[in-house]
Formats: C-alpha cells, structure tokens, sequence
C-alpha cells in the first residue's frame, strides 16, 4: 500500500492563507489523479479539489472556487493546495489521495474506490 505524506497545515487568521503539500515517497505519482479531500467535526468528507495527470484539468467545489488553486510539480512528485482568504468554514482535516484508478480527474469526487491517502493535516482558521 502506498502512505501519501501531508504537510503545510496549521493555525491561521481568517483572510489568511496556508499551502498545504503532498508527497509520496518511494511511489511516483505522475500517472494519477490528485485530490484533496477535507473532513470538519461532525461533518461528512467531501473532495476538495482535482487535478489530473500530466498538468491535465482541475476542478474545485464551488465553496472554495477563486481561493484555492491545485498544482502539481512532478520533478518534486508533490501535490500542491494553495489556500487563500481562508474562512472559519475551512476548518478541517486535510487529506491528500492519490486515485489509484484513473488518470483523469472527472469533477471532484465524494470518494475514491481505489486510492491512496494521507494522514491527514490539520487546518484551524480562527480569530
């Protein structure tokens, strides 16, 4: 099994911003499509954002649409969640996956039936 590493995360004013990374050592993540998924207290998991392989399409959930951008830097094998104007409602665990099944990111899934995640980074945004 594939462990995919997050980093970035932390304690941040709302309007502030946080660049959340994701990396997988030992597994080349070039070929699949890259997502972020987040999950607040009491509430469900939703995807964040997508983005496919070889710089391919993005998509985001609407709620973060205009503030946060996708990226991906294959020399580094990282993916990248720039997140800016950051709200209260941002506040969750961040997950990192890697979509084990498909290349091409088609919207921003609920889930993924075959993936690879992260344990996750805390994001707290707070006056």
């Amino acid at each position: 099994q594939v462990q995919l590493v997050e980093s970035g995360g932390g304690l941040v004013q709302p309007g502030g911003s946080l660049r959340l990374s994701c990396t997988a050592p030992g597994f080349n993540l070039d070929y699949y499509a890259m997502n972020w998924f987040r999950q607040a207290p009491g509430k469900e998991r939703e995807g964040v954002s997508c983005i496919s392989a070889f710089d391919g399409p993005t998509y985001y959930t609407d709620t973060v649409k205009g503030r946060f951008t996708i990226s991906r830097d294959n020399a580094k094998n990282t993916v990248y969640l720039q997140m800016n104007n950051l709200k209260p409602e941002d506040t969750a665990v961040y997950y990192c996956a890697s979509d084990l099944n498909r290349s091409n990111c088609v919207g921003v899934p609920k889930d993924l039936v075959v993936g690879s995640w992260g344990q996750g980074t805390q994001v707290t945004v707070s006056s």
